[in-house]
């Protein structure tokens, strides 16, 4: 190969890691837009007490997700009392933090939307309302 080919190839290259970090920074950008127009539109539609509707041919709908994770400097202790009360399957090196969402929904679930009093002090949870999109 010339070294002219070589360095034809640089150039491109170099452009197209240069229009790659462009465009992680535009994503970086819409990403937060979309995150304050979801955080309005699902404050907006719970202060009007929507729960979905539809517009332009797509159906807005709130929905809930729930996410856990160990407290801080308990998650030896969080693997000790899961292994304990029967859910050591869980745990391995770590607990998948979506496994441990699910587990802790099942959990609240089962315990009239409380977490269990032997979990207290262990896990950390919060819930997230986003809209979401789809066509009719």
């Amino acid at each position: 190969m010339e070294d002219r080919q070589i360095m034809e190839l640089a150039d491109q290259l170099k452009a197209a890691k240069e229009r790659k970090s462009e465009l992680e920074e535009q994503t970086k950008v819409v990403n937060a837009e979309i995150d304050r127009l979801d955080l309005a539109l699902s404050d907006a539609m719970a202060e009007a007490e929507l729960d979905k509707f539809t517009h332009c041919g797509s159906t807005f709908y709130l929905k809930s997700r729930l996410f856990a994770s160990p407290m801080a400097g308990k998650k030896e202790d969080l693997y000790a009392v899961l292994k304990e009360n029967g859910f050591g399957s869980l745990v391995t090196e770590s607990v998948n933090a979506n496994t441990l969402s699910s587990f802790v929904r099942e959990q609240k679930a089962e315990n009239g939307d409380e977490l269990p009093e032997w979990l207290d002090g262990f896990i950390n949870t919060f819930e997230k309302v986003s809209v979401g999109i789809r066509k009719k």
